[in-house]
């Protein structure tokens, strides 16, 4: 298996990076400056690599065929974080794909590569078979009644990647935490009937673990991707998780005692740890659907700090595509999904990087040029599918 894992992550990556180095001086223009003296950059990234089957992410990874692929790595490359979450990114538990990522990061592409030799997948409820009739079709199977929604177990996964090192043997992850145990929990009790007391909260897992900072101390990583609010019925089963996954950081910061990881150790964060919150929360604070005091009150809480980066490939995106966008009322500079705006929500504000009070932000941003700017070829694209991602990657600078 190590055998074939290294033959894998060896193809057509070299004739990659070949047919790359023409428009590489381009792309340079596109890398945002590197944080200043003193400061870290910490980043999330929705980098759509979930699959519609088992291995085929790490296939995907590994052979380095696929032009998705090479425009997520370069836009990585170019932002170079020194601490990444990546999400949906298909978990396995040999880490195929995340070593098919970390190989591919490291070589160069259209940017140069970028080492993170600390990694972390945790094991995610998306694909889990619950063995329950969740979604009252009148069966216990299918992707709707997994623990969390998906076609086979670690769909939709997420990954750290990290040139800091991880508190693996620490991280805490609350895959197995039950809805209900949520004081003023909004499950759907008519909707689930007896199976109410079994769902769980995470539809893919909350997980804290800790990166070293350089001058001493530990950053607490705060990582979830909490199921779209859309796809339910009247019950609106989906926004009601949304919005309690994202309450929980609100209580996890606050320590509730509540709450117990997967290990049986109870209780959220030491009062005042250092963190930042990175997800895609699905949910915008002032449009789309959803519940938006759930996201509201994440942003208003009194240890969290927003930076609330923008970028001018999104007010161009809401300009130019019209249709939802000219609806809403949130400001169009701070989007960081670009979906359907003819039937749909159009674009967003979803993707956070949230640091806490005590840490000071040395710069933010989200990556998304203008659609004439250079790096706009990664994002921008004719056509339905995306040329990396519908989301984009946002990053803040912190300094402790």
């Amino acid at each position: 298996m190590r055998r074939l894992r290294r033959l894998l992550c060896a193809l057509a990556l070299a004739p990659w990076a070949a047919s790359s180095a023409a428009s590489a001086q381009e792309l340079a223009a596109a890398a945002p400056p590197p944080p200043e003296a003193g400061a870290i950059r910490v980043a999330v990234f929705n980098a759509s690599l979930s699959r519609r089957g088992p291995g085929l992410a790490w296939k995907a990874l590994a052979e380095g065929r696929q032009d998705q692929v090479h425009a997520v790595a370069d836009i990585i490359r170019l932002v170079r974080p020194d601490v990444i979450a990546v999400l949906e990114l298909d978990h396995d538990r040999e880490g195929l794909a995340l070593s098919a990522l970390q190989a591919l990061l490291a070589r160069d592409g259209g940017a140069p590569g970028i080492a993170y030799p600390h990694v972390f997948a945790p094991e995610v409820n998306t694909g889990a078979p619950s063995g329950l009739d969740l979604d009252g079709d009148g069966e216990a199977a299918g992707p709707g009644d997994a623990w969390g929604w998906g076609a086979f177990p670690g769909q939709y996964g997420f990954a750290i990647l990290s040139r800091l090192p991880l508190a693996t043997e620490t991280a805490r992850s609350f895959a197995r935490l039950e809805w209900e145990a949520m004081p003023g929990a909004l499950i759907p009790r008519d909707f689930y009937g007896e199976n109410a007391g079994a769902v769980r909260l995470s539809s893919k897992t909350h997980l804290d673990i800790a990166a070293a900072l350089p001058g001493g101390g530990a950053l607490h990583l705060l990582v979830s991707h909490p199921t779209p609010p859309v796809f339910d019925g009247p019950e609106d089963r989906n926004g009601r998780r949304n919005h309690d996954e994202i309450r929980f950081w609100a209580e996890y910061i606050d320590g509730a005692d509540w709450i117990e990881d997967d290990r049986g150790g109870r209780g959220g964060l030491a009062p005042g740890a250092r963190f930042v919150v990175l997800g895609d929360l699905n949910a915008d604070p002032e449009d789309g659907d959803g519940r938006h005091e759930g996201i509201g009150g994440l942003l208003a809480h009194p240890r969290v700090q927003d930076p609330a980066p923008t970028s001018p490939g999104a007010r161009a995106a809401a300009s130019e595509q019209g249709g939802a966008n000219a609806r809403q009322a949130g400001d169009p500079a701070r989007d960081t999904a670009d979906w359907r705006d003819a039937g749909g929500p159009g674009n967003l504000r979803v993707d956070y990087a949230l640091p806490s009070d005590g840490l000071a932000i040395a710069g933010s941003g989200v990556f998304w040029p203008a659609p004439d700017a250079p790096g706009a070829g990664l994002v921008w694209g004719g056509g339905r599918r995306p040329p990396s991602s519908d989301h984009r990657l946002v990053w803040v600078d912190i300094r402790p």
